[in-house]
């Protein structure tokens, strides 16, 4: 008789469960879009309680599509749940395990003098210990909440995800059990990344103490099992084991079977991803744009950068300048775009509406270089999707840097972007790479779907549920006669860039609100 995995993605866009049998089948999947909140200009945070009830939600939704599908039994043959979640964002759980915070969401930037500290006094060692350099991540924030909101702070126990978080309350975890997993500490600021541990001189040089981080662990580690209360809130039995999961963009690499070195993963999702495999633990001290990331396998970590929210820029175009019916606006530019040949007069978009991330940038913003009146709203759609390409040209070449003998072979894409053919063909032209899809890819649910098989011993390592769940799709190819056009499109992109970035830091946008 068949056993099911639950795999539940805690995402910017909302929180999107499946299940599926052990064999990598899926038998159901539901979604329930997120509320986010701006309680100010530069804030954007998200009730963990919400957050977690959705999580119960779409848990319930899934059974009862398996039920009606025939699968009476579902409930009793769940063997593992796993979750993944936002990584960059923090809250804070007290004494009972429930937060005492909102989620403080990667994309919100009120911490940005708490960067600034974090800069000047251990850019370096952060970089080189973390694996990422100080960014719009854990640590700012946490300094944020301690230095303007000390009586919070003070109820605060740990600190934590919302991956992480929903995991331990499915498990009616307290406080101080509160846990992390290996793939989330590059964006902590606070720790030793490769030896799986904290810094104590990085928390001692900012004043973090200790205790108020969570213990960390592996990502297939069991944490805990489903209370009778939340088994009853989802239709489940009690006692079903929980891993401790893992990020989301890290499920996502997962889900593209990127496992093995050399492999190149872009996640077109709502932070849009590249990033490549290696062997060990190569922090990027030569440029400091690529964070260094652990993966689920010890023998494996990546290479990558993201840009904050570059998955939302074609949303917000379409949004705002499309008049036609929402099912047909992208179908239409699609074509658009399609016609429109190579011209070195095309405009140029700098895709960060958030800031930069990765190196951090925080001012700099969103850029039109290059309108022309004989532009349309096509070139300049065209000029969003190049934007996100001609970034990742960026991240490559800082990771060639770092692995001079690196050769991308292919470019795995997940996410929702993945579906568009223009876009794609444009990825490949710039990163001179195939960029191959996926089959049947659901993306993050399914990659930390995976971890739950693992963690429960239904397979040995993600490496051997690779092999058996996922395959490859359609390959997706730039004409090599276009690369000297993309090379050029990419100096050019990388000049605007460093031109704006001064000029941002100068005129920073924010001082005109």
């Amino acid at each position: 008789m068949a056993e099911y995995l639950f795999g539940l993605d805690i995402g910017t866009q909302g929180v999107k469960g499946a299940l599926f049998t052990t064999k990598g089948e899926l038998v159901g999947e539901h979604f329930i879009p997120s509320k986010l909140e701006h309680p100010t200009p530069s804030a954007i945070t998200e009730d963990p309680e919400y957050q977690f009830r959705s999580v119960l939600e779409v848990i319930k939704n899934c059974v009862a599509q398996a039920k009606a599908q025939g699968i009476s039994s579902v409930a009793s043959k769940v063997v593992a749940i796993a979750i993944d979640g936002q990584m960059a964002g923090i809250l804070g759980v007290g004494k009972d395990g429930e937060a005492v915070t909102p989620y403080d969401s990667w994309l919100d930037s009120r911490c940005a003098p708490y960067l600034k500290e974090m800069r000047e006094k251990a850019y370096d060692e952060i970089l080189q210990k973390a694996g990422t350099a100080p960014s719009i991540n854990h640590g700012p924030k946490k300094l944020w909440w301690k230095n303007e909101h000390p009586t919070i702070f003070s109820k605060i126990v740990k600190f934590t995800q919302p991956g992480s978080y929903a995991a331990a309350r499915l498990c009616g975890l307290k406080g101080g059990e509160s846990f992390i997993d290996r793939t989330y500490l590059h964006f902590s600021g606070f720790s030793d990344t490769a030896a799986g541990k904290w810094d104590e001189e990085l928390c001692k040089t900012f004043g973090m103490p200790l205790d108020k981080l969570p213990t960390i662990v592996d990502s297939t580690q069991i944490v805990g099992y489903l209370t009778k209360k939340a088994a009853q809130a989802c239709d489940l039995m009690e006692g079903i084991p929980v891993a401790a999961g893992c990020g989301d963009t890290v499920a996502s690499f997962l889900s593209s079977g990127a496992v093995e070195q050399g492999m190149s993963v872009d996640v077109s999702g709502t932070a849009s991803v590249f990033a490549c495999t290696q062997k060990s633990f190569v922090p990027d001290v030569k440029s400091g744009i690529l964070g260094c990331c652990a993966s689920v396998d010890p023998n494996v970590w990546y290479s990558y950068a993201y840009i904050n929210g570059g998955g939302m820029n074609p949303e917000w175009f379409v949004e705002n300048f499309s008049q036609e019916e929402h099912s047909k606006r992208f179908a239409k530019l699609e074509k658009e775009i399609s016609d429109i040949k190579d011209s070195y007069d095309l405009p140029l978009l700098i895709p960060h509406f958030a800031g930069r991330v990765m190196p951090s940038r925080p001012h700099l913003r969103g850029t039109f270089a290059g309108l022309q009146w004989k532009h349309t709203k096509a070139h300049m759609f065209r000029a969003i999707l190049e934007g996100v390409a001609l970034e990742y040209g960026i991240y490559k070449k800082a990771a060639v840097a770092l692995q001079p003998n690196l050769q991308i072979k292919e470019v795995r894409i997940t996410g929702g972007g993945a579906k568009s053919i223009v876009w794609n063909v444009i990825k490949s032209g710039v990163l001179q790479a195939p960029v191959v899809g996926i089959k049947k890819n659901q993306g993050a649910p399914l990659g930390v779907a995976m971890i739950g098989s693992v963690a429960v011993g239904r397979h040995s390592n993600v490496a051997q549920v690779a092999q058996e769940w996922i395959t490859t799709d359609k390959e997706y190819s730039c004409d090599p006669e276009r690369y000297p056009f993309f090379e050029y499109r990419q100096a050019a992109y990388a000049e605007l860039l460093e031109t704006m970035e001064r000029f941002t830091e100068k005129y920073p946008f924010e001082s005109f609100a």
